[in-house]
């Protein structure tokens, strides 16, 4: 057997190497995150790209950087949990609740009220 590099022994230090299945499902799960981060990133940089008739500058900016901002906390988040649920395989405890799934949830819902008030506020016209 092979010793894991450093990095390796620094992030995931304890515990016993699990099924490689379930870190490969860990890492898949992880890209989703990070796929649903992306979303979030490009849907705020088409906020402020695309809705100039829609939004007042100031207002489009805030919405634009709330977005891209939920989109960062979703990555960050997504590293960390794939982390946790890692180390959580390694030594056998219960998998960690994911806690990016609120900020997920208030993200989805603030998306969908920026989508309202861009479609409404371009249906009244000037």
């Amino acid at each position: 057997m092979t010793e894991r590099s450093r990095l390796a022994r620094w992030v995931l230090p304890d515990g016993v190497e699990p099924d490689p299945r379930f870190t490969l499902a860990n890492e898949r799960t992880f890209l989703a995150w990070i796929r649903t981060s992306l979303a979030f990133l490009a849907g705020g940089i088409a906020l402020e790209a695309f809705t100039a008739q829609a939004f007042a500058s100031p207002l489009r900016t805030v919405l634009a950087v709330l977005v891209i901002g939920i989109g960062l906390l979703i990555a960050a988040g997504a590293g960390f949990r794939w982390i946790r649920v890692e180390r959580s395989m390694r030594t056998g405890n219960p998998l960690p609740i994911p806690a990016i799934v609120p900020l997920l949830g208030f993200g989805a819902v603030a998306a969908a009220i920026a989508a309202v008030l861009m479609v409404l506020l371009t249906t009244q016209g000037p």
